[in-house]
């Protein structure tokens, strides 16, 4: 299982199909919360929760579901 503290900021999020879901701004609690600076994320904050996360590889957050899948499951930060 995946630590809060392995997840550094700026790592690149990525689903499993390859596809490119956004970077890491930090980790709250269970959530990681991507950077709104970043066309992935259509420059707004989202929150994906840290059990998505099947393994980090060269720096990058691999999750355990598709880009489309992560996009559709991603909470808005208000």
């Amino acid at each position: 299982m995946i630590q809060a503290s392995q997840i550094r900021e700026h790592m690149e999020v990525i689903g499993s199909d390859g596809g490119h879901v956004g970077k890491v701004d930090h980790v709250d609690g269970g959530q990681i919360e991507l950077s709104k600076m970043d066309l992935g994320s259509g420059f707004r904050h989202h929150l994906i929760p840290i059990t998505w996360v099947e393994t980090i590889m060269d720096d990058k957050l691999c999750l355990n579901l598709t880009k489309d899948a992560a996009k559709a499951g991603w909470r808005e930060k208000h």
